[in-house]
């Protein structure tokens, strides 16, 4: 019998700012609590990422009792602290990708911050919560909800395919290039390919579809620095089509606690 134990859990409670490795984490409906509850928005309302914008990945995201602060992870920038519940009552449309949804702005004070950040008028806002950004059509279950996650609600990749990855490359690289929500060991590389149904501690979840890997992979998530790898290397043995494929995409059923140290059991493969 083979053994999947979670070694890793991460949210983003800031969609393209630096992780945070949690203990426990809570599977609401829309994925981890707090994971991409969060994103910066330009002028026009739409979302920003590390795709565009490699500095983001320079700022480093905390979570106390009752409050986010974020830091600059290189430079002694002054730190900005909000309230998790913090946001202003005015409901302003926000656009992620070809989705527009429903979000607050969470205070000017800390939009002037990231403003500055920047260099270009930018403001932070909160998903709103009754806003319903559905799971995309074609491989939703039960119309699915995500919060400012890319499409799905969480992402799993097993460690050793970036162990895998890392034997072929000159220079290792981190997990934290690919932002899982979960990691697990054990297994060949890659066996996430061949889940379909799994259960974490108390919730169960579908391996969804393969995820497709895009040019933030190539930012080093502590400098900042851009290259071409991995997706160079990834490119001779992870495409299928056009895309480059690793970890997968997860939806859930029900809500509850996952833990490091849970056992990754699976009920059905594909």
């Amino acid at each position: 019998m083979n053994n999947y134990p979670i070694s890793g859990i991460f949210i983003y409670p800031i969609k393209s700012l630096g992780g945070i490795s949690v203990d426990a984490a809570v599977v609401e409906e829309r994925g981890l609590r707090y994971d991409r509850r969060w994103m910066l928005v330009d002028e026009n309302n739409t979302f920003i990422t590390q795709r565009k914008y490699a500095e983001l990945s320079l700022l480093d995201v905390q979570l106390n009792a009752d409050c986010l602060e974020v830091s600059h992870k290189m430079e002694a920038r002054k730190a900005v602290k909000f309230g998790i519940d913090e946001h202003s009552d005015v409901l302003i449309s926000v656009t992620i990708w070809d989705d527009a949804t429903f979000a607050h702005e969470v205070n000017p004070a800390v939009s002037a911050w990231f403003t500055d950040f920047m260099q270009m008028n930018v403001r932070l806002v909160k998903i709103a919560e009754d806003a319903r950004r559905l799971v995309d059509t074609d491989y939703a279950h039960h119309d699915e909800v995500v919060s400012f996650a890319d499409g799905y609600p969480c992402l799993l990749i097993g460690q050793s395919a970036l162990d895998g990855l890392n034997a072929k490359l000159d220079s290792a690289i981190g997990m934290d290039r690919f932002r899982p929500n979960f990691v697990f060991t054990g297994g060949e590389p890659h066996v996430e390919d061949d889940f379909a149904t799994f259960s974490v501690g108390e919730v169960t979840f579908n391996a969804v579809k393969p995820c497709a890997r895009c040019v933030l992979t190539t930012i080093d998530q502590q400098t900042g620095a851009k290259g071409a790898e991995p997706l160079k290397t990834l490119a001779t043995y992870r495409k299928k089509g056009n895309k480059i494929m690793f970890g997968q995409n997860l939806l859930h059923q029900g809500t509850g606690v996952v833990r490091v140290g849970d056992e990754l059991v699976v009920e059905k493969w594909k």
